[in-house]
């Protein structure tokens, strides 16, 4: 039982190899330390003991808000403008350049200055021997080989070595309790002792001892993950989709103003250069999306406002995208989904007046408080040990005496006086306490410690033995409690064994299942051992499919395989921060967006190369430097808020994004052909109002309604493109349906139609936000009154002012009937146009995609897909198979109950039960060998196949991987 219990327990600790030459330096006089002259040359050597934050200078981070596609086509805007002279146009696009950076620039240094509030300075000063004396030193300036002091509540300044010697420098084999959970994700403190490795910025949580410094700033274990985040540098998810975006209508506009320069230049038109660019000059700006950047920065913007309130700071704005995104959210456990202390669970309560030769007793078992309560006396008074606090918490809670003392600050129990106190000892493994009742004069010992120990003083106790097992493979920490029943307190009875365990977090089960609503697929990841992993993950509401990190670095099993482990299990035990970072690494190729929460240094590198990395409430300052988002609540059930925020700020980017390629690609196309067959164009100030009016208006859509995506938003560029491809040559065939009977059926004048056409080609593509807001029909989400004021508002403007004329902008009037006509066509075309969007939306597949655009990537996905359909469907048949089997059965032991009744007069019941194996056929959380068992009552007649609808083609125990969602 022992040997299995500590393997269970064992903490699996990392390997810090050194150097012989820095072996050779650290061999320093623990009586005497290092002399001024030696640490300022190791100073010079090996650098300050801190890690260097990286930070970019405010100048460049400005300029790069003016990278980009569409940025650098409006910079070229601006110096063509310069070149033609044309200073209203220039002084527009500057203006919109200048909005779009100052807004993503101050946003995010308003969430910086945010987070610059809340750290907190670890370490600063440690106790260190020097030329003989014991003095105060500044971390920064400890050096290898320094001779430090640990002592209880000291945060570890460098990772040093343990020496087994006291302050004093007495040998001592006591071991120092550490709690490294920020560093490794234990949530339980670990003992060192001598040769052993601290490691810098963990808590000492008991004992002191004296250390040599090994390693300093970069070079220590948080260090390593300083340098995992340094080389994370990969682009934002955002950034690539508008570039994709900006490069699509960049390419298209570029194409058509060539073909135009060269028609007006070389063609029979014989135009000068100047002249040309003047005309094409004002079609570029008026084709280039110039809000798209700027109505995407308040977009985001506003709702990283919306997060704060909710107490979520968003770091970077582009995050707010991504997290709309994400499929699959890797959370910490320790201190994330876990309170991080541990508390008391449910116990294993012993029989009064049990011997080894009988465990039964008297048969009356000890209550919870009858343990607690001779724990609490066998416990340290002020003891920070992480087990004694939460002995000693528990009692104070559940024992009555202990609640209702009139003095809490004290460790006195009303009605006892503790005699005499034992402390912890390592080589006796328990602590004891004398008592004496004060009312009856009885006197009993009491110990409490290491179960083997504990029970052997009992005399033995297999059922006891047992208990501390079956806790053991669950994860439990078990601890013994005894006390003695004799009056020469000799005899010890068992009283029972206490169980330990850092428990979910009260909000974080709800959490998990909110999230799997909205078909994000949480992975737990955690440095504790498997056991413990798998049974916290039962009461989050996971499956227990834990994977041992260390598999991940097996290297006889290939990538291909490996993600699909990582893809079907519901979580990672003894992970390194490597381990994290390679998680993440893996579902990113598979082509999943992923989001990685965290509190500690062991989290930041997986933050960081995370497409969100989310620090948590109490994180550290690393884990809150690489992160994209920063709780400030505690817990992960702002999460929710997060996501469901993020995908409404989706949906209203997706709808501006969807409506704005339209309306370029309408623009492009009907002027393109204008120019050319008809030399028709608009006045210069018409078109720059269309685009500014429009785009003003369109900023609005940051406060718009919006319908939430129940499942990870995605771009979908092939069906935006393509849908605002068809949208937009629609468009344009309604224009040029207006301008052909305005010039040719009714014969108007060229500043007439051209008015018109103003008026169309302002209004028909605006309304058709009102289709692009949503993915189904129009009518399916009612916009907010501020943005149908808004849009709304934009048109009647343009509307009157078509209808009466205005010199300024060169529009003559065209009177009520062809000013009410044209938006009411505009209107009418919208709800035409909504069809067409649902038809494309609903036909638009990836099957489709893959077929129309079939590249490699596409065909083995499509392939890959198609073959977990199989899968699924085999499943799905057996599935079928089983109900007709269970309904064959159901009716059978029906029938025999009615025998039974009808020879016996009475009824028997009749249970059975039915196990069905998940075989790893597709199942969606690996299947491996995993059962799920439900129990089949044969009460008379009823139908018993009802327990099978859980076996839904969507149930996640045949799901055949999160590729499927």
């Amino acid at each position: 039982m022992t040997t299995e219990h500590r393997r269970n327990d064992s903490h699996v600790d990392i390997a810090d190899e050194l150097d012989p030459a820095l072996e050779a330096l650290i061999k320093t006089d623990p009586q005497k330390g290092l002399t001024d002259a030696e640490v300022q040359e190791r100073l010079a050597r090996f650098g300050k003991n801190e890690i260097q934050e990286h930070k970019t200078n405010p100048l460049l981070k400005f300029l790069s808000y003016f990278g980009g596609a569409i940025s650098l086509l409006l910079e070229i805007a601006c110096v063509v403008s310069i070149i033609v002279e044309d200073w209203i146009d220039f002084g527009i696009l500057l203006a919109v350049l200048i909005t779009n950076a100052c807004i993503g620039y101050f946003e995010e240094a308003k969430a910086e200055n945010a987070l610059d509030a809340l750290k907190n300075t670890l370490a600063l000063k440690c106790k260190a021997y020097r030329n003989g004396r014991l003095v105060e030193v500044d971390a920064p300036l400890l050096v290898p080989g320094d001779i430090i002091a640990l002592r209880l509540g000291d945060i570890i300044p460098a990772d040093c070595r343990l020496l087994g010697l006291s302050v004093t420098h007495e040998p001592t084999e006591a071991p120092l309790t550490i709690d490294q959970s920020a560093l490794t994700g234990e949530s339980l403190p670990v003992q060192k002792g001598k040769d052993a490795v601290a490691y810098s910025s963990s808590i000492i949580k008991q004992g002191q001892m004296l250390g040599v410094v090994t390693k300093t700033g970069i070079h220590t274990f948080i260090g390593r993950a300083a340098n995992l985040i340094n080389v994370t540098t990969d682009a934002g998810h955002f950034q690539k989709i508008i570039n994709n975006i900006g490069n699509f209508l960049v390419v298209i506009t570029i194409a058509m103003v060539v073909i135009i320069l060269l028609v007006y230049c070389v063609g029979p038109k014989k135009m000068r250069f100047i002249d040309a660019l003047k005309i094409v000059v004002v079609l570029t700006i008026a084709a280039i999306p110039v809000g798209l950047p700027t109505v995407m920065s308040v977009t985001m913007a506003v709702g990283a406002k919306q997060l704060a309130a909710r107490q979520v700071i968003i770091k970077r704005l582009t995050a707010i995208e991504e997290l709309a995104s994400v499929s699959v959210l890797c959370s910490d456990k320790t201190g994330t989904l876990t309170l991080n202390e541990l508390t008391f669970d449910k116990p294993y309560l012993a029989n009064k007046g049990a011997t080894p030769e009988d465990f039964r007793g008297t048969g009356e078992p000890y209550t919870d408080e009858d343990l607690l309560l001779v724990a609490f006396f066998a416990s340290e008074p002020g003891a920070q040990d992480a087990i004694e606090l939460a002995v000693r918490h528990a009692a104070e809670e559940k024992v009555t005496i202990l609640r209702n003392r009139p003095d809490k600050t004290h460790h006195a129990v009303p009605g006892f006086h503790i005699t005499g106190f034992i402390p912890f000892d390592p080589i006796t493994k328990y602590t004891e306490a004398t008592v004496r009742n004060t009312n009856t004069g009885e006197q009993f010992r009491c110990i409490k410690g290491a179960p083997h120990v504990i029970a052997h003083m009992c005399g033995g106790h297999d059922d006891a033995e047992n208990a501390v097992l079956e806790l053991a493979k669950r994860g439990l920490r078990a601890l013994g409690v005894a006390r003695t029943t004799d009056p020469e307190m000799k005899h010890f009875e068992l009283v029972g064994m206490i169980s330990l365990l850092d428990p979910p977090r009260p909000d974080s089960a709800h959490t998990i299942k909110e999230c799997q609503k909205l078909g994000v697929d949480v992975k737990m990841i955690t440095g504790d051992q498997v056991t413990i992993a798998k049974e916290v993950a039962k009461r989050l509401g996971l499956n227990r499919n834990i994977l041992a990190a260390p598999k991940l670095a097996d290297e006889t099993v290939d990538e291909a395989t490996l993600t699909e482990r990582v893809e079907k299990c519901d979580g990672f035990g003894q992970v390194v921060p490597e381990h994290k970072y390679r998680v993440v690494e893996l579902l990113q190729k598979k082509g999943y967006l992923v989001g990685m929460t965290g509190d500690g240094v062991n989290d930041a590198p997986a933050l960081k190369k995370a497409n969100v990395g989310i620090a948590v409430h109490g994180c550290t300052d690393a884990a809150r430097s690489a992160a994209d988002i920063v709780l400030l609540a505690p817990g992960l059930s702002t999460i929710v808020d997060g996501v469901m925020t993020s995908r409404a700020i989706f949906q209203r980017m997706r709808s501006y994004a969807v409506y704005r390629i339209t309306s370029t690609i309408h623009f492009l196309l009907f002027f393109f052909i204008s120019i050319l067959a008809f030399d028709f164009v608009l006045p210069d100030r018409l078109v720059i109002l269309i685009a500014v009016l429009n785009d003003a208006a369109t900023l609005v859509i940051s406060v718009d309604n919006a319908k939430i995506s129940g499942r990870p938003d995605k771009w979908r560029l092939g069906q935006l493109l393509t849908l605002s491809a068809v949208l937009g040559f629609l468009l344009m065939c309604i224009s040029f349906a207006h301008y052909f009977t305005a010039k040719y059926a009714f014969g108007l004048d060229h500043a007439t139609v051209q008015t018109i056409m103003y008026l169309q080609i302002s209004s028909c593509p605006h309304f058709v936000i009102f289709s692009t807001r949503v993915p189904g029909f129009f009518w399916e989400s009612v916009p907010s009154w501020i943005f149908i004021a808004a849009v709304g508002g934009t048109q009647v403007f343009a509307m009157f002012m078509s209808i009466y004329g205005v010199d300024f902008f060169e529009a003559v009037p065209i009177g009520w009937g062809w000013g009410v006509s044209v938006l009411a066509i505009s209107t009418i075309s919208f709800m035409v146009l909504d069809l067409v969007k649902v038809a494309i939306t609903r036909v638009w597949s990836f099957e489709l995609t893959a077929m129309l655009w079939p590249s490699p990537a596409r065909r083995a996905k499509l392939h890959d897909r198609k073959a977990k359909r199989i899968v699924h469907e085999r499943v799905a048949q057996n599935v079928e198979k089983m109900r007709k089997v269970v309904k064959m059965q159901s009716a059978v032991n029906s029938f025999k109950d009615g025998l039974d009744k009808i020879e016996n007069g009475g009824v028997v019941g009749h249970e059975h039960h039915l196990r069905v194996n998940g075989s790893g056929n597709g199942n969606g959380h690996g299947g491996h060998g995993r059962e799920s068992d439900f129990s089949i009552g044969s009460r008379k007649g009823s139908d018993q196949s009802g327990d099978l609808n859980r076996f839904r083609s969507d149930d996640p125990l045949y799901r055949p991987s999160l590729g499927s969602h």
